[in-house]
């Protein structure tokens, strides 16, 4: 049986982690920003746009993690929505955003959904999919990975995105961390 302090001080150890990787997330954010930076054909990104980019999101793809088909990046590693998040603003920002890097401008073969963007407080734009911004998470360290789903870490939720648009059912991920996606 499990002593009753073992979850508070394995969310401890994840949050220490969480805030120990900056460098690491830094780089992460650079081969992120340098493996997306092609525009998508007949995106429309004014500030908080909603509009549908049909299918135009370069390198964007799904995979099974945890029985779950979910969106994963071209490396295969899983993306993920925040809670807090509206379909408009992302509230990721700073140390959040160094662990959770957003998604930019990307192409998506064969996946179908209501792919927009946003514009950030830092003036970069964001993927969203079916309206949910989407990010990445330092904390994968290989592809089909999904260490990030059900954390509550920078003042919410974290969910993998299931490639149905949907909320990711729960218990779904592979992650064992609970919470396992109770919606975005």
């Amino acid at each position: 049986m499990i002593g009753s302090h073992a979850l508070p001080k394995a969310r401890n150890r994840l949050l220490r982690m969480l805030l120990a990787l900056p460098a690491a997330a830094v780089a992460a954010a650079v081969v992120a920003a340098c493996s997306s930076s092609a525009t998508p054909s007949g995106t429309s990104s004014s500030g908080g746009s909603s509009a549908h980019v049909a299918a135009a999101t370069v390198g964007l793809k799904t995979a099974k993690v945890g029985g779950v088909t979910v969106l994963t990046n071209a490396k295969g590693f899983t993306l993920y929505s925040f809670a807090p998040d509206t379909s408009t603003t992302s509230k990721c920002n700073g140390t959040c955003a160094q662990n959770w890097p957003p998604v930019k401008l990307a192409t998506a073969s064969g996946v179908k959904g209501a792919f927009a963007t946003i514009k950030r407080s830092d003036g970069s734009t964001q993927l969203t999919f079916h309206g949910h911004p989407l990010y990445t998470f330092v904390g994968d360290k290989s592809p089909g990975q999904a260490s990030g789903n059900g954390i509550n870490a920078f003042g919410g939720l974290w969910h993998e995105a299931p490639a149905s648009g949907g909320a990711a059912p729960a218990g779904s991920s592979s992650s064992g961390s609970g919470g396992g996606g109770n919606g975005y």
